[in-house]
């Protein structure tokens, strides 16, 4: 039997969107990454997208006059704790605690400069449980405009950790010793796949993106393909606007905004000397 794959405090683990037309969306997110779809929640308000038989993301209704958007959770031992910790820190609970069900506890919490994130105290619901591969979830980046106040808001929150890893990695997020909790759990061999990466690699859960004081701060989701073009003719097609398209020395991206304007990325993984 495969173990399932679990997330230590800090780790961001579970991602979803909401959408003013959810039917629609799912039509979109099952045909782009090859998602199935089932329903979860009050009469399946709340469709839980999967690849293979293993969860990858999740879409549900947005709040009326709510826009499009996609979220990220980050997986905590406790969400009253930390929903108590963030208030301390200068951020807002804009929901607090509650049970789904025997999914979870979660929060709807905002950092100081107005990037909404989520709290996952996980109970049946374990968090993604395939990553890094074609179609499903990659990282989430926190897009905001002041790199140091926001570590000093959420390091405490998560214990991260924010070293700077050269070779054009940028500001990567780090939670100490989550590689050496894969390597022993779902992903035996991270450290020699990721030989050709820098130091610590195996410890990121995310980026940080710093954004001009015009932009609004939220938090990214990255998704992985098999080729940029590719997956980016096929939203296009599919009624998506591609935003941007952009490359460096480990990917190929593309910024999409789906047909109701949640906006995420497709990246295509070209490491200069490995492959994956």
């Amino acid at each position: 039997m495969v173990e399932a794959r679990t997330y230590p405090h800090g780790v961001t683990s579970w991602i979803d969107t909401e959408q003013p037309d959810p039917e629609a969306a799912r039509a979109f997110y099952a045909e782009l990454f090859g998602w199935t779809l089932t329903g979860a929640g009050p009469a399946g308000s709340y469709a839980i997208a999967t690849l293979d038989g293993e969860d990858v993301a999740a879409i549900g209704a947005a709040s009326a006059g709510s826009p499009a958007r996609w979220n990220t959770y980050v997986a905590v031992d406790g969400a009253d704790a930390t929903a108590a910790a963030v208030r301390a820190g200068g951020g807002t609970v804009l929901a607090p605690p509650a049970d789904i069900g025997r999914a979870g506890r979660a929060a709807t919490c905002r950092d100081p400069f107005g990037a909404e994130f989520r709290l996952w105290q996980a109970g049946d619901r374990l968090g993604v449980q395939r990553t890094n591969a074609p179609g499903a979830w990659n990282f989430s980046d926190l897009h905001t405009p002041d790199r140091d106040a926001a570590l000093a808001f959420y390091t405490p929150l998560f214990g991260w950790r924010a070293p700077d890893l050269g070779h054009g990695a940028g500001t990567m997020l780090q939670v100490p010793g989550y590689g050496d909790h894969l390597a022993a759990t779902v992903d035996p061999d991270i450290y020699e796949r990721q030989a050709f990466a820098p130091p610590g690699f195996a410890d990121v859960i995310g980026g940080l993106v710093v954004i001009d004081s015009g932009q609004t701060p939220h938090w990214h989701v990255t998704f992985t393909v098999a080729d940029r073009d590719d997956s980016a003719a096929a939203a296009e097609r599919l009624g998506a606007t591609i935003v941007s398209r952009s490359e460096n020395q480990w990917t190929r991206d593309a910024l999409v905004r789906d047909p109701q304007g949640a906006e995420f990325t497709v990246s295509q993984f070209t490491p200069p000397g490995g492959d994956g």
